[in-house]
């Protein structure tokens, strides 16, 4: 056999090795998790946590438990709620900032995309307790409004993808556009806006898969009960149950069940959107 085409099977096999570990890695927890859920106590006990029930014995009572909890219509609207409010000033303070800094000239614009450059870099925890302290202080503790404001304005990941598009955009439509008694508004929502849809599409199921996931914000600045989010009605599931197992884990398919559904939907605009994103004409 020749050298070179066994030298090319064996990284073949070893690219098989490494995807598959990976996947096992992923998948397994998400199996694990899922088959639980479908079991009794007894079976759980009975059987590898890595194997199905068998067919027939399957119980639905852990969802119709878990959905019948008293919190949780509340964490799936204060999830809403924090979700549509977040991704709708995200959109709009990231794509209007990445326009004005990519399309015009202007004194300290070097000192002002530095800022924003540097408060990506620091890490959260180095500033949490000012943090604490500003939003303590304004009046928004306890509120559904502590972490809407911390999602807007602490995470500047939008703006760096916005920035990508909008630099791929030709100048000549600004120009066009004024050309024909447009101003900067009009052109903005009529021309640059509609182009950045991929950008939009990626930057809402990122933000949405970030938020749903977060337990820190809400768990820190929502402590009230009324106030649960999913992940934190999910912690707080999880310490009521006391070792149940089976109805935990239906309570986190419950949970997961909108982001991977969204993700299912949206996931090649993420692909296509980081792609485009990630490469400058």
């Amino acid at each position: 056999m020749n050298l070179d085409k066994l030298k090319r099977i064996l990284i073949l096999c070893v690219k098989y090795l490494v995807s598959a570990v990976i996947i096992a890695a992923v998948i397994g927890p998400l199996l694990v998790t899922l088959f639980t859920s479908v079991k009794t106590q007894v079976q759980l006990g009975n059987t590898s946590a890595i194997l199905p029930p068998a067919l027939g014995e399957w119980t639905w009572d852990n969802y119709a438990e878990v959905l019948g909890a008293k919190l949780l219509p509340d964490a799936f609207k204060n999830t809403g709620i924090i979700l549509v409010i977040s991704i709708f000033f995200n959109v709009l303070f990231g794509s209007v900032t990445a326009y004005c800094l990519q399309r015009f000239e202007f004194r300290f614009k070097k000192l002002i995309m530095g800022c924003f450059y540097l408060g990506m870099m620091v890490p959260t925890f180095v500033v949490e307790i000012a943090r604490f302290k500003v939003i303590q202080s304004i009046g928004l503790y306890n509120t559904l409004g502590a972490p809407i404001i911390i999602y807007v304005a602490s995470d500047l990941m939008q703006l760096y993808l916005y920035m990508q598009f909008v630099s791929k955009i030709p100048k000549a439509l600004d120009e066009s556009a004024l050309i024909d008694g447009c101003g900067y508004f009009r052109i903005f929502y009529r021309i640059i806006f509609p182009l950045l849809m991929p950008a939009t599409a990626t930057v809402i199921i990122i933000k949405i898969v970030n938020i749903v996931n977060d337990m820190y914000v809400p768990y820190l600045y929502m402590p009230k009960t009324k106030l649960k989010t999913l992940t934190t009605f999910l912690m707080n599931y999880a310490g009521a149950q006391q070792g149940s197992w089976p109805t935990l884990a239906a309570a986190i398919v419950v949970v997961l069940i909108p982001t991977v559904v969204l993700y299912l939907i949206f996931h090649k605009q993420i692909t296509e959107g980081l792609s485009a994103g990630a490469t400058k004409e």
